[in-house]
């Protein structure tokens, strides 16, 4: 009955050549569902192993998978890479080759999916320490593409806390850039990217609206931020904050 309708639609399929078809598309099929199933699986490992501060097992984990066509692997990938590189047990050109190798994975998951807010924030991040290998005059010049990711990352997910704090980081770095770097930026672009502490604070403060509490560093710079702004009483309520703050990670304890 199948080939009889193969043939009525125009086929000209033996029966050998038919089975040999149904199969390879059955075959496809079942490889498509399964390579599906296993990049869950693996994100679901992952996320486990991120949120248990398991950072060397993340990596390898994650590392085995740097070939993949699937965003949400890669730009956890790229994350893996640069929390390994943050450890202080890192050497110095390990922290130097994850920093690029993170940089990479990122650039990746944004040519895979442009519409992973994920990918934004975590290429804008990995391109933002890659600067401080390259040097100063590398790092401002890529400031603006930095903030253009992070822009793009909140207008795809308006309620990820980091991102907003990043911003926050963004604006703080250049109401506090020292004068020879203004200079700097002056001659890269025609009107240098500026910003105040105010404008700061009010990252931080709606990072702290969308998830309260929710990282040890954007309460610290809350704190550093109304220290700048000459507002001690807040500055000491937020600086205690973040003191008592459970130190989970290595920057909790930094911080």
């Amino acid at each position: 009955q199948v080939l009889r309708k193969c043939l009525q639609r125009g086929f000209a399929l033996s029966t050998g050549s038919f089975l040999v078809y149904e199969a390879h598309k059955l075959i496809s099929g079942f490889a498509e569902v399964h390579a599906s199933f296993k990049v869950e699986e693996v994100i679901e490992q992952a996320d486990y192993l991120y949120g248990s501060g398991e950072t060397e097992k993340l990596y390898q984990l994650l590392v085995q998978h740097k070939n993949s066509d699937d965003a949400e692997l890669l730009w956890r990938l790229a994350r893996a890479a640069r929390d390994l590189a943050q450890l202080s047990s890192t050497s110095a050109e390990e922290k130097r080759q994850l920093a690029y190798e993170a940089l990479e994975c990122a650039r990746k998951a944004l040519e895979k999916n442009e519409s992973n807010f994920a990918a934004h924030k975590w290429y804008g991040i990995c391109l933002s320490d890659v600067g401080d290998f390259e040097g100063i005059k590398t790092k401002i010049g890529n400031a603006i593409v930095i903030k253009e990711h992070f822009q793009r990352a909140i207008e795809l997910n308006p309620k990820d806390a980091t991102t907003i704090h990043l911003i926050g980081i963004w604006c703080y770095s250049f109401a506090e850039m020292p004068w020879y770097q203004r200079k700097i930026a002056a001659t890269l672009f025609a009107t240098p990217p500026t910003s105040t502490f105010q404008e700061a604070l009010r990252y931080f403060h709606m990072a702290e609206e969308a998830d309260p509490n929710f990282y040890s560093k954007n309460l610290l710079f809350l704190g550093k931020t109304y220290l700048k702004l000459n507002n001690k009483k807040m500055a000491l309520l937020w600086l205690s904050k973040a003191k008592e703050y459970p130190a989970h990670t290595e920057e909790d304890k930094q911080v």
